[in-house]
């Protein structure tokens, strides 16, 4: 449970008799009804509490028969000088204990381990296979530009299939790379105002790392509370800091998109910007409309009033519209050329792939080893958002961010030259969909969390899979567009490197 913005803990029932197992025989199940609240406050402001059930009110509940219950509350306030600036600190701390610090520790050796290895790989193709490739090609032997992934040049920077929504994937992805970014250093910033304490050797690595970004993380958040939008600590302010950062940065979704466009085609850019609008918050608006209706139906108080959904509807209309539009006549008119566009009339014919090198398999590699990498860190994640734990370290959660990025792109880059050494110039969809196939393995994850969670409501599954659901699919787009990217980079340079011999 929260009181004001704080998280407390207490039991909520007791269960006595010769097992402690509810659901055997000889056991009693007993619903306390009565909690007394001590809390800690100064001025005007709450600064602790604890919740403590009183063994003198309780209910037996060991039958299976409704009952009317009726719950019952005290508080006891006392003044404490603690200041309101501080009084997440002993949250803080409690994510520095030495249980905790094991298992980031392993988090960390296991991503380094995994980082290591792949890095290996992509040195011992590049060195090895790519450099003596050049070195071949630049003897002046043409029947060797007839073999392997220098015969396919004309084919590699063709246009890509389905050219609209290609481009809408990579301006919504690199929108929510962007929004992630931001948030995360946003988190921080709160989270680390004026809370100092000192630090075991276990977190240096995390505190030397967030020293290097507490100037823009403080600009941001000075910007964001400048502006009367987001006020430190109060309800709501991360999904504040959502909507507000996702807004502004629509000018970048639609200028990714629009230029992308542009260095095939001049006309129809408007329907790649269209469509990178309609891409995420389409399916996204969808989702929360079903979960809303159902948290109506059921009198939760986790349905939106109204009044909340009428401004986010203008703000979507009056500003990030207008925002994406921005972005997209930009990228027009303003567009990077990095994509030549193949001129060869002529497809050339894909010869047959041997299963290894099917778009499944590489799918399944390019996604496991990044999600193996950050899975102790994404179990944290999933346990925070379901009120299991409290995590109050996001300086850590931007350290495996950029471990999955970073995993994302080597695996890229290896997959995009192993599909283009068997002369299989298609490449673009195939580097989105190995880089955001991660997601699907967190959507898997997810599935397996709630199985071992002890949550059994109607609502709470809709709730559960429709949250993790918009996740995954904004991980698989914003993982697909940092795929792309890679591998756009890596095949540039390498035919670059061929035209230069």
């Amino acid at each position: 449970m929260f009181f004001d913005d704080l998280p407390f803990w207490g039991f909520i029932g007791i269960v006595e008799g010769e097992s402690l197992n509810p659901y055997m025989k000889g056991s009693r199940s007993y619903l306390f009804t009565h909690v007394q609240l001590d809390v800690l406050y100064n001025d005007n402001n709450v600064i602790e509490v604890h919740a403590f059930s009183d063994p003198s009110h309780v209910v037996d509940i060991t039958e299976d028969a409704a009952i009317n219950v009726k719950f019952t509350y005290s508080a006891n306030w006392n003044a404490t000088s603690t200041r309101f600036a501080n009084r997440m600190r002993r949250y803080s701390k409690a994510s520095l204990l030495s249980p905790v610090q094991q298992l980031h520790w392993f988090s960390f050796i296991n991503s380094a381990v995994i980082i290591l290895l792949s890095m290996g790989l992509l040195a011992v193709l590049y060195w090895w296979n790519i450099k003596n490739d050049l070195r071949k090609y630049s003897n002046g032997d043409e029947d060797d530009r007839e073999i392997g992934w220098a015969c396919i040049e004309g084919d590699v920077f063709r246009c890509p299939t389905l050219l609209p929504l290609f481009c809408a994937v990579l301006g919504c992805g690199t929108q929510l790379f962007l929004v992630i970014v931001l948030l995360d250093l946003f988190a921080s910033s709160i989270l680390n105002m004026n809370v100092c304490y000192n630090l075991s050797a276990a977190a240096l690595l995390v505190y030397l790392t967030s020293l290097y970004m507490k100037l823009f993380r403080f600009c941001c958040l000075f910007v964001l509370t400048s502006l009367g939008l987001l006020v430190p600590y109060t309800h709501g302010t991360l999904w504040t800091a959502v909507v507000v950062i996702y807004t502004v940065t629509s000018a970048v979704a639609g200028y990714t998109a629009a230029s992308f466009h542009c260095q095939f085609s001049e006309t129809g850019w408007e329907r790649s910007v269209l469509l990178t609008g309609i891409l995420f918050m389409g399916p996204l608006a969808l989702v929360l409309s079903i979960l809303n209706t159902v948290a109506v139906s059921y009198g939760s108080t986790a349905a939106l009033p109204f009044g909340t959904i009428v401004v986010i509807f203008l703000i979507h209309t009056f500003v990030t519209a207008p925002l994406l539009a921005l972005g997209g006549i930009v990228g027009c008119r303003y567009r990077c050329t990095k994509v030549v566009p193949s001129s060869k009339k002529y497809v050339r014919e894909i010869p047959p792939l041997n299963w290894y090198r099917k778009i499944h398999i590489q799918m399944l590699l390019g996604g496991l080893l990044p999600f193996s990498a950050v899975l102790v860190e994404l179990h944290l994640l999933y346990a925070s958002m379901w009120s299991y734990k409290l995590f109050t370290l996001p300086s850590i959660m931007l350290i495996s961010f950029s471990i999955l990025v970073l995993l994302t792109a080597i695996l890229s880059v290896g997959l995009t030259y192993i599909q283009l050494s068997v002369e299989d110039p298609e490449w673009w969809w195939r580097s989105v969909l190995r880089g955001g196939s991660t997601a699907m393995f967190m959507f898997v994850y997810c599935i397996y969390f709630y199985a071992r969670s002890h949550m059994d409501a109607f609502m709470q599954l809709c709730f559960f899979l429709g949250y993790n659901a918009c996740i995954c699919y904004a991980c698989f787009l914003m993982l697909g567009a940092i795929g792309f990217c890679a591998s756009s980079i890596f095949i540039q340079h390498m035919y670059h490197g061929v035209k230069g011999e």
